[in-house]
């Protein structure tokens, strides 16, 4: 038998879980006194960026409209280019971050591409590295994220206000 090590995981296992009700993205734009335990990193006008609570990898993030839509194409022209603005940065504070040689950008509109939550549309910024999808994810069928949530959001928030706290 294998084991996978994962103490972090205890705070999960322990903690209460509340049934959330509505939409999560909602309820984490609608509540930024919660910013440090939901992982908001960066709030704009139309947008924000939070970490991805199930990560591909390490500094996964994604940038979410505050407006409850399905599709980018509803968003408005404004929010679609904050957007855009928000993705360009936290790449510059993810590569600050980590200095991954590449990314993974996009959405998955729709249940049938893949979205998580369909019902409102995010944008992922996930980082990658040569040889990420070692065999733990093509033979075991298991990703090995290097670092906890909470040490992730504190590097990449501290290096978000260095860099843009007086931006928005």
């Amino acid at each position: 038998m294998d084991h996978l090590w994962t103490p972090w995981r205890m705070a999960y296992i322990k903690s209460d879980k509340k049934p959330v009700d509505g939409c999560v993205f909602c309820n984490k734009s609608d509540h930024p006194e919660n910013d440090i335990e939901e992982h908001v990193i960066a709030r704009a006008k139309y947008t924000y960026i939070t970490l991805n609570k199930f990560p591909y990898n390490n500094g996964h993030v994604m940038v979410v409209p505050y407006e409850h839509l399905s599709s980018q194409e509803d968003l408005t022209t404004e929010a679609i280019t904050e957007l855009m603005i928000m993705v360009n940065r936290i790449m510059r504070v993810i590569r600050t971050y980590a200095n991954p040689p590449a990314f993974n950008i996009g959405a998955n509109i729709g249940a049938d591409a893949g979205a998580g939550i369909a019902a409102h549309y995010h944008f992922h910024v996930v980082p990658r590295w040569g040889g990420d999808a070692n065999f733990m994810s093509t033979i075991a069928d298991t990703r090995v994220i290097p670092d906890t949530l909470d040490n992730t959001y504190h590097d990449l928030k501290n290096i978000w206000d260095d860099l843009y706290k007086e931006d928005l």
